[in-house]
């Protein structure tokens, strides 16, 4: 998209600017405007993530706990609770349905992750 604006700038600094030199310096500037933007750009987002990731022990804890809590009901319904039947303790069950997808979730990313470090990739 780019290249199709910097096209038409281009040919106007043709009609424009006689001397080659000048044009063609022009031109160049024009061409990496964009790429230094994005640089910019890609820069103050890396910032911006540094300054999140610092956070406070909430913020940063909040994946922990998630698992915790999902490890946690998981243990109830097929520890716990299988556990405590044969003495006639009943144990509420915790819903699995809204833990399950959560905790999938967690671990595909996880496992992701585990796979980028060993290939290399993320680091």
């Amino acid at each position: 998209m780019i290249d199709k604006l910097i096209k038409p700038v281009s040919e106007l600094l043709d009609k424009f600017i006689p001397d080659a030199d000048t044009k063609q310096k022009i031109a160049h500037e024009i061409a990496t405007m964009s790429q230094k933007h994005i640089h910019e750009i890609a820069k103050a987002q890396i910032d911006v993530n540094k300054e999140e990731a610092k956070g406070n022990w909430f913020q940063s804890s909040w994946r922990p706990a998630t698992a915790w809590i999902c490890v946690a009901g998981f243990a109830v319904n097929f520890l716990i609770s299988p556990l405590a039947a044969p003495f006639g303790i009943i144990v509420p069950q915790a819903d699995t349905s809204t833990m399950l997808p959560v905790l999938m979730g967690m671990l595909g990313l996880g496992g992701m992750r585990s796979y980028e470090r060993v290939k290399g990739v993320g680091k």
